[in-house]
């Protein structure tokens, strides 16, 4: 049984990373997944639509932009008549630097992407999630609750995630729409492996990545996207406000030297 069956999910950023397994998770319990993803994407929210089938949909789109999400929300109630879910999971993680030498154009940038995109595909898809009785996902981050060296904006943006996912919750309750987050720690994407290159001993960040999560290793997006597939589904029907780690228990506290 396909448990997102019929489902129309917006996504965005799901032409990479953890977005792009969770488009393919989606797309095999049944959803029709539509990708909002920028022109810069190394693949094209288009072409993984095409991968993913007919029934799928692609749509150029900065998520910073008001105009670009209030026109990609619209084709898609255009071309399915509804939407059930928004998965704002666009986000970016740089500059890797402290505070003080953040510009004021990386700043604004990491708000932008990362937390005015929410603004946007709340403000444009939130009649359509009265009506379906939906829900909204975020991609959130475990450095949002405990902290970053050298990326306090970042970081910044995605406690700030946290936050909004629970006043939203509040909110949106008494219209049955469920809003949640997930809270991965490490994750194999292009980012984190170009991140990796970045790191002044590329040769042991494998090792630490696999050491900061206590059962052993650092995952594939595939363990994020099945984390949200329930979250979307009717199995957490009754669940909203949450911030779930999916993490492998990177947060749990200090652990013995091995």
């Amino acid at each position: 049984m396909q448990i997102l069956s019929d489902k129309v999910i917006f996504l965005t950023g799901g032409s990479m990373g953890i977005g792009l397994a969770c488009a393919k998770a989606y797309a095999a319990e049944g959803a029709n997944v539509v990708i909002a993803a920028t022109a810069s994407s190394h693949i094209s929210a288009e072409e993984v639509a095409t991968q993913l089938g007919k029934k799928h949909h692609g749509i150029t789109c900065d998520v910073s932009n008001s105009s670009d999400v209030e026109r990609a929300i619209g084709q898609t109630i255009e071309k399915y008549g509804k939407i059930d879910a928004i998965h704002n999971n666009a986000g970016i993680a740089m500059p890797s630097k402290p505070l003080h030498e953040t510009s004021d154009i990386e700043w604004q940038r990491l708000m932008d992407v990362n937390l005015k995109s929410v603004l946007f595909t709340t403000r444009f898809g939130f009649e359509e999630l009265k009506k379906s009785k939906g829900c909204i996902l975020n991609t959130s981050s475990l450095v949002g609750e405990i902290g970053q060296e050298n990326h306090a904006a970042y970081t910044a943006t995605k406690g700030a995630m946290n936050a909004l996912t629970k006043s939203m919750a509040l909110d949106y309750a008494p219209y049955k729409i469920r809003v949640n987050a997930v809270s991965p720690a490490g994750v194999w994407t292009t980012t984190l492996r170009n991140w990796k290159e970045e790191q002044p001993d590329p040769s042991s960040i494998e090792k630490y990545l696999d050491d900061i999560h206590p059962l052993g290793y650092c995952p594939d997006g595939d363990v994020i996207a099945d984390a949200c597939v329930f979250l979307l589904s009717d199995k957490a029907r009754f669940i909203t406000g949450t911030i779930l780690p999916v993490s492998g228990g990177a947060e749990l506290g200090y652990r013995a030297i091995r």
